[in-house]
């Protein structure tokens, strides 16, 4: 790779990292794919399309596994929700699970978020959720966390006036910066009031990290914001 290449190459917020996949999480992908997946290389993603024009659509940021995702899309039927994230055993165990439970308004995509973001219509959005992202604790490596300028430009671009910007770590500090980036932007209103955090709205489910960490004495910091 030349130093041009080396200047250009984008600063990914997440690591890829190689999960064991287990041999129903493969067969998802070769049977359930099709059904749930979606690739953005195939054709331009309209969530209008996709769900009906009709139909408020979320995006779900790095679902992981999927389990507050799933009882997302489970809980709100009437709801489309795109999920995306890029480790493959994460997707797998979802796909299993949506064929299990036959959510139908659900579709996933794995890839970089930020390339997804780019690629959708403007204001097509009622809601998006970024619930703990890698947190890039160390300092060195902070110009990593998703959550800068941009992103949240990227996000005031993509929600309809109304729609719901929910994110949630269990770094303090972290919170802290989103909470800063987020209220310095003009397209947001907190709706906890400036400088403040949300209480865990019903809509983000107790996933079993969370209440293994609440239980050890973590915090977790939750953020919702209104696009003007």
């Amino acid at each position: 790779m030349d130093e041009t290449q080396q200047h250009h190459r984008p600063i990914r917020s997440f690591v890829l990292r190689s999960g064991r996949m287990t041999e129903g999480q493969e067969r998802a992908f070769e049977l359930l794919w099709p059904k749930f997946g979606i690739d953005p290389a195939d054709a331009p993603i309209d969530p209008a399309r996709l769900f009906g024009p009709d139909r408020p659509v979320h995006l779900e940021i790095g679902f992981g596994n999927g389990e507050a995702l799933l009882e997302a899309a489970r809980q709100n039927p009437g709801i489309g929700y795109l999920g995306v994230e890029v480790h493959r055993p994460g997707v797998g165990y979802l796909l299993l699970k949506l064929e299990e439970q036959d959510i139908g308004n659900l579709r996933l995509i794995r890839q970089d978020a930020l390339e997804v973001m780019q690629g959708l219509p403007e204001h097509c959005l009622d809601g998006i959720r970024l619930f703990f992202p890698d947190p890039w604790h160390k300092r060195k490596h902070q110009k990593r966390r998703i959550v800068q300028p941009g992103f949240i430009a990227l996000c005031a671009r993509l929600l309809k006036p109304g729609g719901i910007l929910h994110m949630a770590t269990d770094w303090e500090d972290y919170a802290r910066q989103m909470l800063a980036v987020t209220g310095a932007s003009d397209a947001f209103e907190n709706l906890a009031g400036a400088g403040q955090y949300a209480p865990r709205p019903p809509t983000r489910p107790l996933t079993k990290f969370e209440q293994r960490g609440r239980r050890l004495g973590h915090g977790v910091w939750d953020l919702l914001f209104r696009r003007r």
